[in-house]
């Protein structure tokens, strides 16, 4: 951490508060997958009912 005035400046690690594994970006890539897939079989079996 680095003080000049009153401006603190801080690296990405030390904001985050650890590391990073980027997790995130499987788990929203496979949710959105599984969301599409539910939402076409829904739609994909209402039709074939009416």
């Amino acid at each position: 951490m680095e003080r000049e005035g009153d401006e603190v400046h801080v690296t990405e690690t030390e904001a985050s508060g650890g590391s990073q594994p980027h997790v995130v970006r499987y788990v929203l890539g496979i949710s959105l997958l599984l969301v599409v897939v539910l939402m076409s079989a829904v739609w994909i079996i209402g039709s074939t009912t009416l």
